[in-house]
């Protein structure tokens, strides 16, 4: 039934439907891509959108991120720890989708330089963290953790670094927030259980998609 004018059908079916991989819903959010679509939260100069397109043999592995001996292959266990707090903190049902598993996943076959950010973004998470409340970020609150992203999620209203400590340690807390938003958001919405969220039935892909439905907040 051709009633929503903002869709491009690319094919699909009950059959090939029943069982949704990682690598055919990024095969069908690259369409999208195509067609002039914007991949829901994730900037296109995010790392993240040249490994979906580069490392087709990833979604091999991908298959067996639900395995119950799973271990991470690029994240130590405490990292491990912070970005499954974060990424369910940013965008909640993460931990379901496997958000963490995913990208750590993707990290292990990334450019060093893309690791080494991601890695520092992490760091600077606990290191903030454990200067205003004493614990690192996956011991907190949950009302410390949302005032704490509230504030890192918080653009400069200078787009280039200040000059003064303040200003310049805000824009460097911002531009880590970027960087974990883009993975989590990235891994998240290239599941089954993101894309459906969006409304997403695995027959078509969006040339415009209709924003993330969580409720307002720092994600």
């Amino acid at each position: 039934m051709a009633k929503e004018s903002n869709l491009v059908v690319i094919g699909g079916g009950a059959a090939e439907n029943a069982r949704l991989t990682r690598r055919k819903i990024v095969q069908r959010l690259l369409a999208g891509a195509g067609a002039g679509a914007a991949w829901p939260l994730v900037t296109t100069s995010h790392p993240i959108n040249e490994l979906f397109r580069n490392n087709d043999a990833v979604f091999d592995e991908a298959e067996k991120l639900s395995q119950e001996n799973w271990k991470p292959v690029f994240l130590s266990s405490q990292q491990n720890e912070s970005l499954t707090a974060i990424g369910e903190s940013i965008v909640p049902g993460s931990t379901k989708a496997q958000v963490t598993r995913f990208i750590d996943l993707l990290l292990s076959v990334d450019k060093p330089q893309n690791q080494h950010k991601f890695v520092a973004s992490l760091a600077e998470f606990d290191a903030e963290t454990q200067k205003r409340f004493g614990k690192r970020f996956p011991a907190l609150a949950e009302e410390q953790k949302n005032a704490f992203l509230t504030d890192a999620s918080a653009k400069p209203e200078n787009p280039e670094p200040s000059t003064a400590g303040a200003g310049q340690k805000q824009s460097a807390l911002y531009a880590h927030f970027e960087n974990l938003k883009g993975w989590i958001s990235g891994a998240y919405y290239s599941s089954e259980a993101g894309m459906r969220e969006l409304g997403w039935t695995g027959d078509y892909v969006f040339e415009k998609f209709p924003g993330c439905t969580h409720p307002e907040g720092h994600h």
